[in-house]
């Protein structure tokens, strides 16, 4: 007799919930419960704009073995181009990883949600010690569950899938980012090495005239001034090789943090020069539009606003009651009857105990005297114009990264040209001519000298405007699809061959 009313009462629970909920599917339930929630959907979208580099998500010790295994046989003592260093980076570095780990705490919160609140069910015993009834005398058993958590489920649902697809954006946006910090390191560090390179062959330069200066400085054909400027100029060029030669090394750790290496697999090389420029330029004419289609960093600012929107919603619907409790429950109480006869002249006393079980319902919420959600309201609506101003200002704010970006990309591809078919032919011609008329004795070897400096000077200034190109051609690339990156030129110096101040006589 004591289970039915219970079992009774989870009945009326559970037709309560159903009516009031509606049904959430198992496809749903199936969508957020996966190891992998949502990740298909990161590494695609992650995919196009990487040109078909592959993202994973590792939550295992045997996974994180073979990705190791297969991080080694990329990079180990190999010589790695821009695309390589991207995908390793992809796959190894731990930062990414810790970003795909709130993709998956985003699909448990919606998990969650697809969840019936768990009723709370309390039990009283009264009458502890009662004469004649033993340890007690009524149990009350009550089931109490949240009316307002159920009846907005559906809408919480909602609101929790929009942040789940919210999160798959951001993922897609730290590994953008992340692809686009390691293309920009390795143009860095491969530039870098390759102005170690042109250093290098000034420095010969600038010793061979060190040297000349020195013996004919001991014959006296040159005053000691001169002889001190060329000396001079050969020791300031060697620092400046130092400098470079460490701002290599540092840029190469840099492009090795961001691909999460260490141990044995920082062994590996970087080319000694950039590409050299293409044959033409990739037009984008339609380049806002482009750009405002494929950012992802604009859906999730979309997406900001549709959770908003829905919260507000959600707000809206319990605005006047915050807190509504529907507790079903039951109270067994046991009564002594006594009753009297007489029998043989004689007064006999007859004594049963009785249990009467009593249905209960009730139903608790909150009267909305002082508060009557209007300032929760009017917080929701701010915080809709909030998302719908952050928005619009994002959309500004692409279009003009795009078109900064593009403008970038055309104009140092024109300067790097400049440089390439101008400047350094120019420069050459010039050395060209003065090894003639060196031959033929109407010049000195410092002018010689002199013209072979500027030639390198040239040379080191080419090799700074290609690597602007690439930047921003890194750059164009995420003004398009995400991740970061400026529209401007590297802030990093440009080395130029120290000048000597003239020499010659």
């Amino acid at each position: 007799m004591k289970l039915r009313p219970k079992l009774k009462m989870s009945a009326v629970i559970s037709a309560v919930s159903v009516l009031l909920t509606g049904c959430v599917t198992a496809e749903q339930t199936a969508l957020y419960s996966d190891r992998e929630a949502g990740f298909s959907t990161v590494s695609a979208r992650a995919s196009v704009a990487t040109k078909g580099k592959q993202s994973v998500w590792i939550q295992n010790q045997e996974q994180a073995q073979q990705n190791a295994s297969r991080v080694h046989a990329l990079i180990h003592k190999k010589k790695i181009s821009a695309d390589t260093a991207v995908q390793i980076a992809l796959l190894n570095n731990k930062g990414l990883q810790a970003a795909y780990a709130e993709l998956g705490l985003s699909a448990a919160d919606a998990w969650q949600q697809t969840m019936l609140q768990n009723p709370t069910v309390s039990v009283g015993v009264l009458g502890i010690g009662a004469p004649g009834l033993g340890l007690f005398r009524a149990i009350e058993g009550m089931i109490a569950n949240n009316l307002l958590s159920l009846a907005t489920q559906k809408r919480r649902v909602a609101l929790a899938d929009t942040r789940f697809r919210q999160a798959q954006m951001r993922a897609v946006v730290e590994t953008l980012k992340l692809a686009s910090e390691t293309r920009r390191a390795w143009i860095t560090a491969v530039s870098s090495f390759e102005t170690v390179t042109y250093l290098k062959q000034a420095q010969a330069t600038a010793d061979a005239a060190s040297e000349l200066a020195r013996k004919l400085g001991e014959t006296g054909a040159i005053p000691k001034a001169e002889q001190a400027r060329e000396q001079a100029f050969y020791a300031e060029l060697t620092g400046q090789l130092a400098e470079a030669r460490l701002a290599a090394k540092l840029s190469k750790e840099e492009l090795t943090r961001l691909m999460g290496l260490w141990g044995t697999d920082v062994d590996y090389l970087v080319p000694d020069r950039l590409p050299t420029l293409p044959a033409r330029l990739a037009r984008k004419d339609r380049i806002e539009a482009e750009a405002l289609r494929q950012r992802v960093d604009l859906k999730v600012a979309k997406l900001e606003l549709e959770a908003v929107a829905q919260s507000y919603g959600l707000t809206e619907a319990t605005r006047y009651v915050t807190d509504l409790e529907l507790i079903v429950g039951f109270e067994a109480e046991r009564e002594i009857e006594t009753e009297y006869e007489l029998e043989d002249g004689e007064l006999v006393e007859t004594s049963t105990k009785e249990t009467t079980i009593t249905p209960q319902i009730e139903l608790e919420f909150v009267i909305p005297i002082f508060d009557s959600g209007k300032a929760r309201m009017r917080k929701a609506e701010l915080s809709y114009m909030q998302a719908a101003n952050r928005l619009a200002e994002k959309a500004v704010n692409i279009r003009s990264e795009a078109r900064s970006a593009y403008t970038a990309y055309r104009s140092t591809y024109d300067i790097a040209l400049h440089y390439r078919n101008a400047v350094v032919p120019l420069r050459s011609k010039i050395e060209q001519e003065s090894l003639l008329t060196y031959n033929g004795m109407i010049t000195n070897t410092f002018e010689l000298l002199a013209d072979t400096r500027a030639k390198t000077n040239a040379v080191l200034l080419a090799s700074n405007a290609k690597r602007e190109f690439w930047l921003a051609e890194a750059n164009l690339s995420a003004s398009i699809f995400g991740g970061g990156g400026s529209a401007g030129g590297s802030s990093e110096s440009t080395a130029t061959v120290a000048d000597s101040g003239g020499a010659g006589h």
